[in-house]
């Protein structure tokens, strides 16, 4: 079955995950969706300083709202957002340091952030890992888990109450097509049974965020929830992480800009919250987040399963 995934995995990225197939189908656009004003509205983006969190920063100022880059380096930030306020004149743009694999910090600044600050429209998940080998945090964790789930649970999670008092809430995760060959596991969250694969854990990661998102909808129904798929993207974490398939692939990459469409149009469009709360996205469009025939698919017991044990972990790192 794995051999099977894999394959029609690889075909559909070929035909729907490349920058060919964005420019193709990218001419069904409603140029009249992006063509609105933030002013007023405020934005949460991590992993902001490069990649798609950049461009994702970038194309929110230019529109007038306010953003908040979360990122783990504090040089890089700082010269991110100077780039941004440069290029959208827009500085309302603030840089706010925080690594998502040290949960209990992730807790601290949410409650801190909070306080300080009366309204959040849009929370964007973007900052991922991808690990060549299994590390753990200082909490024990392992890092790329604690990152790509568990720190993004806890962010959101506490970020709702801020997020259900202001106007329009919306919650945009980056996953990835990578999760698309992966089922939902839950017995083995910290990846410490087995071989170790960090490409493959971060595919079960981004399955993970697909749904706690789809969760995360049914039990928050005022906040608009969404998750993405950016197609293949040439970023510096996939050239760091996946130096063979960055190589082959490069000139088939899209641009940062290109894999944060998406992600703009679900924070600023009134058309994406037309749709129901929980897709999970491609281009613009609601999408399957199963291929056909490919046993992918989870029970309700095991979904309820994942929640639970992120709620207890969660806790159990909460500071107080």
């Amino acid at each position: 079955m794995s051999l099977y995934r894999n394959f029609a995995w690889f075909l559909k990225g070929m035909t729907e995950f490349t920058r060919s197939a964005y420019l193709s189908t990218s001419k069904a656009f409603v140029e009249k969706d992006l063509e609105v004003t933030m002013a007023g509205r405020s934005f949460m983006i991590t992993g902001a300083n490069s990649g798609i969190g950049k461009a994702t920063a970038t194309a929110i100022a230019k529109r007038g709202g306010t953003v908040h880059m979360v990122c783990r380096n504090k040089d890089k930030a700082e010269e991110a957002r100077a780039d941004i306020v440069k290029e959208t004149g827009n500085k309302e743009v603030f840089v706010h340091i925080l690594d998502l694999s040290e949960t209990k910090k992730v807790w601290e600044f949410a409650e801190g952030f909070k306080k300080k600050y009366k309204t959040l429209n849009v929370l964007i998940n973007n900052a991922g890992a991808i690990m060549s080998q299994r590390e753990v945090n200082t909490e024990g964790l392992e890092k790329s888990f604690a990152t790509n789930v568990l720190g993004a649970y806890i962010l959101t999670k506490s970020l709702i109450p801020l997020l259900e008092k202001s106007p329009g809430p919306r919650v945009i995760t980056v996953s990835s097509g990578g999760m698309l060959v992966q089922k939902l596991r839950t017995g083995n969250l910290q990846s410490d049974r087995g071989r170790y694969d960090g490409t493959m854990v971060y595919a079960q990661h981004k399955r993970q965020q697909v749904v706690m998102t789809e969760q995360l909808a049914k039990t928050h129904t005022n906040i608009h929830f969404s998750v993405m798929h950016p197609g293949w993207v040439d970023t510096p974490a996939v050239a760091n992480a996946m130096p063979d398939f960055h190589r082959s692939m490069k000139e088939s990459l899209r641009t940062p800009d290109q894999g944060a469409d998406t992600v703009v149009w679900l924070a600023v469009s009134e058309a994406s919250i037309t749709n129901p709360s929980g897709s999970f996205y491609q281009d613009r469009r609601r999408v399957p987040a199963h291929l056909p025939l490919a046993w992918t698919h989870s029970s309700p017991l095991e979904e309820q399963e994942l929640m639970t044990l992120l709620d207890d972990l969660a806790k159990s790192l909460q500071p107080h």
